[in-house]
């Protein structure tokens, strides 16, 4: 039994765990197709986050305010929302565990309550984060910091780091370099300033296709690489970071490196929730199948975003054609027909790699180019950095939280 039962039980039907960005799109979906519905929303936060912009927010080019809207505004009229998190899931018995020790009981479960930053993965982060020097465009209080140290720099060190995958939107950590680089390229600054991206991994992008593009603008912006190298310790009075280096036989070792600025991004982990319940897989993630997105072992369970075990990228785009499948398949399994989407993968991810031009790197599963328009994905143009910038947070707040789903097409089940 659970010590941890105290309170009622509530009664749901289909209950949704999270009011991120696949939450609150799968529920604005699902009531489109039947209003009728009877929907539980589990979600502690006051606050929904349009995180894409906050990369934007780090360069000066975004209004932080923007991206944060209460979330009694964006969960949907007929949407039961109780606000708590989930503390254990025992999904045996179709119910799941509440902090304040309430019981929730299910007859179909939505998992999409996003991924975890672990700070504190990295010693001594936690203590000088938004301070000497060190920031995170992955953190809605610290986005505009990066801004700050960017136009503060004038000459010295900066380094960008980047942690093992699967982290949210593989792109944004040299996103952050880019920009940064561009502005200080702009103020002539960029010749005293020397800038170097660490990543755990041994790749720049995961996409083979999308490596020339993204090395010119490193090669433009005189930034060093540094492949296998994980950052672990930041002593942010002392403007020190230590890595640990893997070399070509995997031996590892330590590094440490002094910087002026340092932009940081955490490792990232499923929620301990997800981690220690039966839905977990050998990594911490929820387990479903990568095209159904139906749970492997509890058929009444679907999971979307970033909490589940598919290869895609994480990302708002990938959420975005995840919601119709979900939406889909749940309603088609509530009538114990066959489940009629498939989910290919896509990911989008717009590198703005420098003010004013994206490249726009849209793929799926293997890497596969998915490109939503007839235009060589490889090229940094104006017209990708104005759907970035502009066109996507719009349709983000006005489309895709309300149910409409332009621009998803899907495979059918064969």
């Amino acid at each position: 039994m659970n010590d941890q039962h105290c309170g009622p039980t509530i009664s749901g039907d289909i209950v949704v765990i999270g009011g991120g960005s696949a939450g609150i799109g799968l529920l604005a979906s699902l009531l489109k197709r039947d209003p009728h519905l009877n929907i539980t929303l589990i979600e502690p936060n006051d606050e929904h986050y349009y995180q894409p912009a906050w990369t934007l927010v780090g360069a000066g080019a975004h209004d932080l305010r923007k991206t944060a809207r209460p979330m009694a505004r964006v969960v949907p009229d007929g949407v039961t929302w109780v606000q708590a998190a989930v503390t254990q899931l025992l999904p045996d018995e179709q119910t799941l565990v509440l902090d304040d020790g309430q019981r929730v009981t299910w007859n179909n479960l939505i998992v999409c309550p996003g991924l975890r930053l672990a700070w504190e993965k990295v010693e001594g982060l936690e203590q000088t984060l938004g301070q000497n020097g060190v920031t995170s465009n992955y953190s809605y209080r610290h986005a505009a910091y990066t801004w700050q140290l960017v136009q503060q720099l004038k000459a010295g060190k900066a380094i960008f780091t980047q942690p093992a995958m699967p982290i949210k939107c593989a792109g944004a950590p040299q996103k952050a370099m880019y920009l940064s680089c561009d502005h200080w390229l702009g103020q002539g600054d960029l010749k005293n300033i020397d800038v170097e991206f660490n990543l755990a991994g041994a790749a720049l992008f995961g996409v083979a296709t999308f490596v020339p593009p993204l090395m010119n603008y490193v090669e433009k912006y005189a930034a060093r690489l540094a492949f296998n190298a994980n950052l672990i310790k930041v002593d942010g009075p002392a403007r020190k970071a230590w890595f640990e280096i893997k070399d070509a036989q995997g031996n590892l070792g330590i590094e440490e490196k002094s910087f002026d600025m340092l932009h940081v991004v955490p490792p990232q982990v499923a929620p301990d929730f997800i981690r220690h319940s039966p839905l977990a897989d050998s990594a911490g993630w929820c387990e479903v199948d990568p095209h159904s997105l139906q749970h492997l072992r509890y058929p009444q369970v679907f999971g979307l975003g970033d909490v589940c075990s598919t290869t895609n990228a994480k990302t708002a785009a990938a959420v975005r054609k995840q919601i119709v499948v979900v939406a889909e398949n749940l309603l088609a399994l509530r009538k114990q027909a066959p489940l009629p989407l498939k989910y290919d993968g896509y990911g989008s991810c717009p590198l703005t790699v420098e003010k004013g031009k994206v490249v726009l790197a849209e793929f799926g599963y293997g890497g596969k180019l998915l490109p939503t328009f007839p235009l060589d994905p490889t090229v940094a143009r104006r017209s990708a950095w104005f759907l970035k910038a502009t066109l996507l947070p719009w349709f983000y707040w006005n489309g895709m939280l309300k149910g409409r789903e332009w621009l998803t097409r899907l495979s059918k089940v064969d």
